[in-house]
């Protein structure tokens, strides 16, 4: 008599699902995997068909743009002028600009009448020959300087011999004197009146008026 607590070998041969299988223990089966069902192919894109081609439309030409004129520029500004010198506080100087320069030979007479005292009269007689062998200016003021330095040399020599005449009765050391002071003062006159472009007042007188 058997156990009915041990387990029957089956009876039938044909083998049946696999226990262990269906409550979820490993098996060989369970371990190779199920077969899967194979995936259907995908249908092929229909072709596309290629779009009627429109009429092109036409190429408009661009029209040229005109060149934009150059632009005006205005001309720099005038710079301003340069402002006026002011006038210089020197005294005389304009006086001294406006004078006419007198002749060489007139200034050199003047020289030698205010020399010939120190040369004991000689350079009056230069100076008298100078003023006669020259031509008499025309123009003024020189024609007045001219007059009086022949009037002022001719009384100056005309004196002289007087002076040495009257030196042998004790006078003619005062004529010499007087006719030496005489001679340096309108010398002096004529040189300053000369400088400054002014004629001679009175040039046939006998003193510096």
């Amino acid at each position: 008599m058997t156990d009915t607590g041990d387990r029957q070998p089956p009876t039938d041969p044909t083998p049946g699902p696999d226990p262990d299988d269906l409550v979820g223990f490993a098996s060989p089966a369970s371990l190779a995997g199920r077969p899967r069902a194979p995936e259907p192919e995908p249908e092929p894109a229909p072709a596309l068909e290629p779009a009627p081609l429109s009429d092109p439309e036409p190429v408009v030409a661009a029209e040229p743009i005109p060149p934009s004129p150059d632009p005006v520029v205005p001309p720099p500004p005038a710079p301003p002028p340069p402002p006026a010198p002011e006038p210089e506080p020197s005294f005389g100087r304009r006086e001294r600009e406006a004078m006419p320069e007198a002749p060489i030979g007139l200034n050199a007479v003047y020289a030698l009448i205010l020399f010939a005292v120190p040369t004991f009269g000689v350079s009056a007689v230069i100076g008298l020959a100078s003023v006669l062998f020259r031509d008499a200016p025309t123009d003024e003021p020189w024609a007045s300087h001219h007059l009086y330095q022949l009037r002022t040399l001719w009384a100056a020599a005309i004196t002289a011999v007087i002076g040495v005449i009257l030196i042998v009765v004790n006078l003619g050391v005062f004529v010499l004197f007087a006719l030496v002071i005489w001679l340096v003062i309108r010398g002096a006159w004529g040189v300053w009146l000369a400088t400054r472009g002014r004629p001679v007042p009175n040039p046939r007188g006998w003193w510096i008026r």
